[in-house]
């Protein structure tokens, strides 16, 4: 108990200090107040501290009840996918309900390629991505199609107040999903088209928009800073800093804005990064077997480790509006 209001009070105390030198707009017109004050709060403690992330799946274990067995302690940030239409109502309510317990939620899509339907594999298969934007294709009208619905989830998420780490089209200059496939100036065309449906005509200002690269980003896929608010990376080595991979975001983004390190199959240790000035905003480990077949002592140092948030140690992050 003593450790959160200790954690409490140094944050707000350093409120307007951190606000100077993180001094960024959201990218969203008129983002909700949940939306800047989650924005704050991560500008906030940039540098400080790191949120323990956990993505969940709607199959296998539980990884939020796996969490609480192993280390008593639920993650900061969870994150949740709109990959099968079937499963989408229960991870919007989910998200709800989890912003509601005093998390922070995090939402990426697997886009199955226009035409292709949904699914996993559908999102590695290759279009020829030029047609989404010619009219009367078949990748057209399925483009709109996904676009509109997959906005019909994030309006729920929006009427219920609750914001998002949004994070479409991650490992975008991979070469495996479709949209990585092409050219970095198709992804951008892709991006920007998604950023202005959702934002100027679907009005979904509660998103913040996270830029996702893998473990060798590349500047050929940056839309630019007026269509992303974070930029960061997934990666699935062993390395516990990967100070490459943050430095190369660096390289592209600037450094006036968090890092997050949105998907990992391997904690970063907190010691070495903030000791080389590696300040992941947040980690996420993947599901299933990449939680249950971890080392659970290793969990356990992560999750009691001073400098790494959990979900009881946030605060009231509305304070920060």
């Amino acid at each position: 108990m003593m450790r959160r209001i200790i954690i409490i009070v140094i944050a707000l105390c350093t409120l307007s200090q951190l606000r100077a030198k993180n001094n960024v707009d959201l990218v969203t017109p008129n983002a909700s107040k949940e939306a800047c004050a989650l924005w704050n709060y991560l500008c906030d403690i940039d540098g400080k501290y790191m949120l323990s992330g956990q993505m969940w799946s709607p199959w296998g274990v539980d990884e939020l009840d796996y969490l609480k067995k192993v280390t008593g302690k639920y993650p900061a940030l969870c994150g949740h996918d709109l990959i099968h239409e079937k499963d989408n109502a229960r991870e919007i309510e989910l998200l709800i309900d989890w912003w509601k317990k005093g998390g922070i939620p995090t939402l990426m899509w697997h886009w199955g390629a226009p035409g292709k339907g949904e699914g996993y594999e559908q999102s590695k298969m290759k279009i020829d991505i030029d047609r989404c934007f010619q009219k009367g294709t078949v990748e057209y009208e399925a483009m709109w199609s996904d676009l509109k619905r997959i906005a019909d989830w994030l309006t729920v998420l929006r009427d219920a107040n609750v914001p998002v780490l949004w994070r479409p089209m991650h490992e975008c200059d991979g070469n495996w999903f479709w949209y990585s496939k092409g050219t970095g100036e198709q992804f951008k065309k892709l991006w920007i088209t998604m950023f202005n449906y959702f934002t100027k005509e679907r009005k979904l200002n509660n998103l913040i928009w996270v830029l996702c690269h893998t473990g060798n980003p590349s500047a050929d896929f940056d839309p630019g800073k007026g269509y992303y608010d974070l930029a960061g990376v997934d990666n699935y080595g062993k390395d516990r800093v990967e100070k490459g991979m943050y430095d190369k975001v660096l390289e592209i983004h600037g450094n006036d804005r968090p890092v997050p390190f949105h998907e990992c199959g391997t904690i970063p240790d907190p010691d070495a990064c903030f000791e080389l000035g590696v300040n992941w905003i947040w980690w996420m480990l993947w599901h299933t077997n990449h939680l249950t077949k971890y080392d659970k002592t290793e969990l356990n140092r992560i999750y009691h480790h001073d400098r790494v948030l959990t979900l009881d140690e946030l605060p009231d992050i509305m304070k920060y509006k």
